[in-house]
């Protein structure tokens, strides 16, 4: 989970990106905004959505409002693809990512409806094999727990088990492997963002409800709105046209990337849908007159959009006058203008999305989008909020922009720095380098083997149960190298330092994200690498 960057990475969109519309300069209002009875200025939006797409280099976009039990607007911009160049329109499907969270924390009110299980079970009630590193943790653990980030796991513990896809790990894996995350907070006691958890609580709605998580959501979710075009991952999809391709920065150009179609986080983040259908959730969601029928009883959506764990508010003034964070069960909540807001972004390799609800003003805004730039979304979402909350004279495109720029900049002092180095160092090691004292396979309690093989006179990395991550492994400093992945869409290169014995050859691997802009699910300051054979045979296949 990276700040504002270039590209902004997948996953940043989930919690960061929430807090965003708060900063910058302050606006002058009342404390508690009066109601706005203008209609939304629908050519204005258009005309952000634009200079957003411009700005940010973003091939397209689509946006839906609802107010009042009404769809206020649907509409979709640019191109779903800059292969086919199809127009996005407001049926187009996009991954909602993380958006996702609030349905799986909804299957788990449907049960609690049913009064099949209760909020604080014990996870081990139902997935008796579950267990965390502390004895204590995993005896304490709750269903709530598994919803609302405050494990003490460190933040993207163990998304390299389901990102990038490809990875050969089972639900069965995720669950086994949450005992080797040492924690690097007591429990409860802060927020760290988490993925495999929601994966977990998938798997609890599947044995609780005797149907898997992705039939239990479409038949008692999707199906009952009319979400005639949403499935719960991309798999499932009932009509796969009209689909967006991903679009990430390579090497400085935007460009089809490679979809993620993994089905194992799926209940943390594999749903796609369009504005059209999300604008039916968000009715159901808000209720009132017009709305969908309730799918949930009021006290457990109330218990859904109700505090708990909290995140820090800075100390500056902002725009909305906003008093508190906080994250309820799949919701981030938080004040503006003396409303209650519930919102959720989500990131996905190439896509980002955002679903952003005013419970009290009956407003609902969705914005999804086919490029990894979040300050896009959050453009638009604000520009639509401070029409509904009275707040005059902001330029959100250029706010955003700034923020981007900000970030970049940033970003790539630090790559900038680390690619400088390699480049001495290259030019210092001889023609003919010999690095026997890295080769080897070095195995991690939870994402297994990686082997590290010379193949001619390059040094290699290859994770065995993760093909994708593959890259070639160059001279940095000493004995920290810096790895350069096959796939440059990742966005994600890393220092791997080796750990020397005392005849100078290497017992163990730690790596690290060069930039501070690296999505925070490529998490391999969680890998533990110690050596313990020869590389695989066929290593470099």
């Amino acid at each position: 989970m990276v700040l504002f960057s270039t590209p902004l990475g997948r996953v940043v969109a989930l919690f960061s990106l929430a807090l965003a519309t708060t900063v910058g300069p302050p606006a002058a209002h009342a404390q508690t905004a009066p109601p706005v009875t203008a209609p939304l200025d629908v050519a204005a939006v258009d005309a952000a959505v634009a200079g957003t797409l411009k700005g940010f280099n973003v091939p397209g976009m689509a946006v839906a409002v609802v107010k009042d039990g009404q769809v206020v607007m649907a509409k979709g911009y640019g191109v779903s693809s800059l292969k086919t160049k199809a127009p996005m329109d407001a049926n187009t499907l996009v991954g909602i990512a993380s958006n996702t969270k609030a349905f799986t924390a909804a299957a788990l009110g449907l049960l609690v409806d049913e009064g099949k299980l209760r909020w604080d079970d014990k996870v081990t009630d139902y997935i008796p094999e579950f267990k965390m590193y502390d004895p204590y943790v995993t005896a304490e653990f709750t269903v709530r727990d598994l919803l609302c980030h405050r494990s003490g796991m460190g933040l993207g513990a163990g998304d390299l088990m389901f990102f990038p896809d490809s990875s050969d790990f089972t639900v069965k894996d995720v669950i086994h492997n949450l005992r080797y995350f040492k924690p690097v907070s007591s429990f409860r006691s802060k927020f760290d963002y988490d993925n495999n958890l929601y994966i977990v609580a998938g798997e609890v709605v599947t044995r609780v409800a005797k149907q898997p998580w992705a039939e239990f959501v479409e038949a008692r979710l999707v199906k009952p709105l009319g979400m005639t075009r949403t499935a719960t991952d991309y798999s499932r999809l009932p009509d796969p046209t009209n689909v967006i391709d991903a679009h990430g920065q390579v090497d400085g150009k935007v460009q089809v990337i490679q979809r993620d179609r993994g089905a194992i986080a799926a209940p943390c983040g594999g749903m796609y849908s369009s504005v059209n259908d999300l604008s039916k959730w968000a009715l159901m969601l808000l209720g009132g007159p017009g709305a969908p029928a309730p799918l949930l009883k009021p006290q457990t959506q109330w218990e859904l959009w109700s505090p708990q764990t909290i995140l820090p508010v800075g100390p500056g003034p902002s725009p909305y006058n906003t008093h508190f964070y906080a994250y309820g069960l799949g919701w981030f909540l938080n004040d503006a203008r003396g409303y209650k807001v519930v919102s959720h972004t989500g990131g996905e390799v190439g896509m980002v999305t955002k679903v952003q609800l005013v419970p009290e003003l009956h407003l609902g805004i969705i914005v999804l989008t086919n490029q990894e730039e979040g300050l896009a979304f959050n453009a638009i979402t604000a520009n639509i909020l401070d029409h509904y909350l009275g707040v005059t004279g902001q330029d959100r495109v250029q706010e955003m922009l700034g923020y981007k720029l900000a970030g970049a900049t940033k970003a790539d002092k630090a790559t900038a720095a680390a690619w400088k180095q390699v480049a001495l160092a290259q030019k210092a090691a001889p023609k003919k380098p010999d690095y026997s004292a890295y080769v080897g396979r070095y195995h991690d309690a939870w994402l297994g083997d990686v082997n590290v093989y010379q193949q001619g006179p390059q040094l290699w990395l290859r994770a065995v149960r993760a093909p994708r991550l593959v890259g070639q492994v160059l001279p940095y400093r000493g004995s920290t190298y810096v790895v350069r992945w096959r796939d440059r869409s990742f966005n994600a290169d890393a220092f791997a330092t080796f750990t020397l014995d005392d005849q100078g050859r290497a017992s163990g691997l730690k790596m690290k994200p060069i930039s501070p802009a690296t999505d925070f699910s490529y998490d391999f300051q969680d890998l533990d690498l110690q050596r313990v054979a020869e590389p695989t045979a066929g290593a470099g296949q």
